[in-house]
């Protein structure tokens, strides 16, 4: 990357770095049980909520168990059940009509990412009914509080419960767009294991790998603060921990609870110091092949790690100790080439591949300029590269 775009690059996420203390970020309430659910909303004054899930998340024992919660307390209900796979306008658009035709004043999030985006942006139309959601792309767009909000992940991965965004995708052009203002974050996070009993071992894995890439990307880059290194360092211990007893053992609910609280503090450190071009690079891919995001980061991250050097050895040395990978007394690069050999042992006793078999070498000039534009200037990544540079990332997952 030449010298004048590295100086706008760093510039901006300079000013960016500056303003993290004035900026309103905020941690959801954390409850341990959806039954604590009716409580809290009721003490929001609410009497009637709409409930956002999918058709497969409808039908756990633990949504069974919110809904049995919510009658039991006086509290309407309305189900919207039918959020697909990166929802769509559509989807946000009949279900924002049951909100209001069950007169409906909190909504809950039941699933994974997408779930909970499309009961983000529910509340961003209830609140910006004058605006469609294609105009709302974008940074503090929204600048209205939304219902009551509460998230309940059914992954251990995403991070949703604790973000400022929703991504969106347009039913008629299928554009896909992102929604990101503070209002946006969920007031409350409930972070129940029993939720996420029926996750298959392959996105248990997966779902991690993603949780750890947010950690591992937020603690490396250049826009951290105290919080985020402790909550990303934290997260890091915790899922070196415990993502392989759950894995091999998904009835065990003390791994699924500390993954649930490794999701949560690295949605809370990423929220705040952004990711880097693992991100970037998965995103790429998602898009070009659909490739599952949580997947891709898993492959990618120790190759993102290796190419960006001694730059980051003082970082990747505090994580092993984190990691239990190397002690106080270890040497340092030793202990960042340990933390990355680490990652990949981690991902291959859970299953998960060192490739990205749907890649075509044809496409990665285009991919890696889509990867360039996504990271920069906005991402503060501690070593930066252009397109060019990032084609050898894409070389290494063929």
């Amino acid at each position: 990357m030449d010298i004048w775009k590295k100086f706008w690059c760093r510039s901006v996420q300079a000013i960016f770095r500056l303003a993290i203390p004035l900026l309103p970020y905020r941690r959801p309430q954390v409850a341990a049980d959806v039954a604590e659910l009716p409580a809290l909303l009721g003490k929001e004054g609410c009497s009637s909520v709409l409930l956002v899930t999918s058709p497969s998340v409808v039908k756990l024992p633990g949504t069974r168990r919110l809904l049995e919660a919510l009658d039991a307390a006086g509290m309407a209900c309305t189900v919207y059940d039918r959020t697909v796979p990166n929802p769509t306008t559509e989807t946000v658009e009949e279900a924002l009509a049951l909100y209001r035709a069950g007169g409906c004043g909190a909504i809950i999030g039941v699933g994974g990412g997408s779930s909970l985006d499309c009961a983000k942006a529910v509340g961003v139309r209830a609140v910006r009914p004058d605006v469609p959601l294609s105009k709302l792309g974008g940074v503090l767009k929204v600048r209205k509080p939304l219902p009551p909000l509460a998230a309940v992940p059914t992954t251990a991965g995403t991070g949703s419960e604790t973000t400022i965004a929703a991504v969106v995708t347009d039913a008629r052009t299928r554009d896909k767009y992102a929604i990101s203002d503070f209002p946006l974050i969920p007031k409350y996070a409930v972070l129940d294991p029993e939720m996420t009993l029926a996750l298959p071992p392959h996105l248990t894995a997966t779902t991690g790998m993603d949780a750890l890439t947010h950690a591992v990307e937020a603690f490396i880059g250049r826009s951290t603060t105290k919080d985020t290194r402790e909550d990303a360092s934290a997260a890091v211990a915790l899922i070196f921990r415990y993502l392989e007893r759950a894995y091999r053992d998904g009835g065990d609910l003390e791994a699924r609870r500390e993954l649930l609280t490794a999701s949560f503090r690295a949605g809370c450190a990423f929220t705040k110091s952004y990711v880097g071009y693992v991100h970037a690079v998965a995103h790429s891919l998602g898009g070009a092949y659909d490739v599952a995001h949580g997947y891709a980061n898993a492959v990618i991250l120790p190759v993102v790690l290796r190419a960006y050097g001694s730059a980051i050895h003082p970082q990747l040395a505090r994580l092993a100790q984190a990691a239990g990978l190397a002690g106080p007394d270890t040497d340092r690069q030793e202990a960042a080439l340990s933390f990355i050999r680490g990652v990949e042992a981690l991902k291959a006793r859970c299953g998960i591949g060192s490739s990205i078999p749907e890649l075509r070498r044809e496409d990665i000039p285009a991919l890696a300029r889509h990867a360039h534009r996504e990271a920069a200037p906005l991402y503060p990544v501690p070593v930066l590269m252009d397109a060019k540079e990032l084609e050898k990332i894409y070389e290494e997952l063929l």
